[in-house]
């Protein structure tokens, strides 16, 4: 159990370093395009790990029930979005109001048993983890915030004002 916590966390770790690199990389040639190269590389890589090491199972894409698909729909957003989004409010925001996101969706579908996953009860603890995530997005906003406005006023400061 902690060794796919672990992974998880690293996976999560990957997934800021791609923001940011697929974010300067959408700057340059486009959101568009920067999540193409990484579905096509994403494409290439998952079919010789599939070729390789995936072993047979009873069920193909083709006989699974078609909801399970739309799976791949959502990662497609995700990906538009974060290269939308990293050059303009930065990787950190960016990640953190996504984990809010995912925060939020998760404690529905736990709570509720959505999507064949069994239900898991919603807590004070629960609770207490999701407003701690939006408290984290507050405070990093407020905190991209601050620099600009102490720019500004140590600029007011040192320059008298002259009235005519």
């Amino acid at each position: 159990m902690t060794l796919i916590i672990l992974l998880a966390v690293a996976s999560g770790m990957a997934l800021s370093a791609q923001a940011a690199i697929n974010g300067r990389l959408g700057a340059r040639v486009g959101v568009i395009e920067s999540a193409l190269l990484t579905f096509a590389m994403g494409t290439v890589i998952t079919g010789l790990l599939i070729f390789f090491f995936e072993p047979s199972y009873d069920a193909t894409l083709l006989t699974v029930p078609k909801w399970q698909l739309a799976g791949a729909l959502f990662g497609i957003v995700y990906m538009i979005v974060m290269v939308a989004a990293v050059p303009k409010v930065g990787v950190t925001i960016a990640t953190v109001a996504t984990i809010l996101g995912q925060m939020s969706m998760s404690l529905v579908i736990d709570t509720l048993g959505w999507l064949g996953n069994a239900p898991i009860e919603l807590n004070y603890w629960r609770l207490a983890a999701m407003a701690c995530i939006a408290l984290a997005l507050v405070c990093i906003y407020l905190a991209n915030q601050q620099p600009a406005s102490t720019a500004q006023e140590t600029e007011l400061k040192e320059e008298p004002l002259h009235v005519s």
